[in-house]
């Protein structure tokens, strides 16, 4: 077991955690987690996932990613000239694919339109010589007229075709762009309770671009907010009475961890991002600790 191991595994059992419960806390798989702990890295599919399961065990635990990196830097492996997934590659040939087709569709328009204004004129020619000359008779009594009048009429069902296939065209390029264009589902808050036990609970709050708290009192409740560190950020009382302040909002967006402590659960609610946080042990319980574990996106 390496030193890096040594000091993860002390820091999980300190907490009181389990493989299995930081499996549910990371989405790691166990056999991965047990491979960092003894140092066996053979396992993982290469340095760049090791040292990215390493950096979410690490703040899994409350304990600082850069000081970790650093502190061991000669037991994890160097994440260099890795790989992209194959996914990535294929995604990348489809729209390499798609851009080439995309121009394609651009020209094409253009090419149709030429060749048919080209097989316009020469028609129009065709007819104005061979009728130029056929009866001087009536080309005097009746000039130019008819002529001018065929070819007028030509040209303009030449440009109403021609913006006809335009608006066509683009319709068709754009269907095209939508069906090839992929919808990016932004991926809702997830705040879930982990673990629980007497009076202690735990949580998870994942895919969230912030981590607000908001106590609320429907009553009389003393409540303390503390990050994973201990550092404290308000403790006091909350109540409905005159003149007093019955909830307060506290911005948690730079911290891992928060650690609540509720003098009085019943008549207290908690909101995250203003969703509201069901009590995993029941709210009869007057006084709870609750931990809230903020894992960042992309990570």
């Amino acid at each position: 077991m390496t030193e890096l191991g040594n000091r993860l595994k002390e820091a999980r059992e300190a907490n009181g955690l389990s493989l299995d419960d930081v499996q549910i806390l990371t989405k790691i798989q166990k056999r991965y987690l047990t491979g960092i702990e003894e140092g066996n890295y053979s396992s993982m599919p290469g340095n760049f996932y090791v040292r990215a399961f390493i950096k979410q065990y690490a703040e899994a635990l409350s304990l600082n990613p850069d000081e970790i990196f650093e502190t061991y830097k000669n037991e994890i492996p160097a994440s260099y000239n890795e790989e992209l997934p194959q996914q990535l590659s294929r995604v990348k040939t489809h729209k390499t694919i798609t851009e080439g087709n995309s121009k394609i569709f651009d020209v094409l328009p253009k090419i149709l339109i030429a060749v048919f204004v080209i097989g316009v004129a020469s028609i129009v020619y065709y007819f104005v010589y061979n009728h130029a000359g056929s009866n001087s008779n009536d080309a005097a009594s009746q000039g130019n007229d008819p002529v001018k009048l065929f070819t007028n009429e030509k040209a303009e069902d030449a440009k109403a075709n021609d913006k006809k296939n335009d608006t066509n065209k683009e319709k068709e390029n754009l269907k095209q762009e939508e069906k090839q264009t992929p919808i990016v589902e932004t991926p809702k808050q997830e705040l879930a309770g982990v673990q629980s036990g007497g009076n202690n609970s735990t949580y998870t709050l994942k895919n969230a671009d912030k981590f607000v708290v908001k106590l609320v009192s429907k009553g009389q409740t003393w409540v303390s907010i503390k990050n994973g560190k201990g550092k404290s950020f308000f403790q006091g009382t909350l109540s409905t009475a005159p003149s007093a302040t019955d909830s307060h909002t506290e911005d948690l967006s730079a911290e891992s961890m928060a650690a609540i402590r509720i003098g009085n659960a019943a008549d207290t609610e908690i909101y995250v991002n203003d969703e509201k946080l069901e009590y995993a042990v029941p709210a009869t319980a007057n006084v709870q600790n609750i931990k809230i574990q903020y894992v960042l996106k992309n990570e």
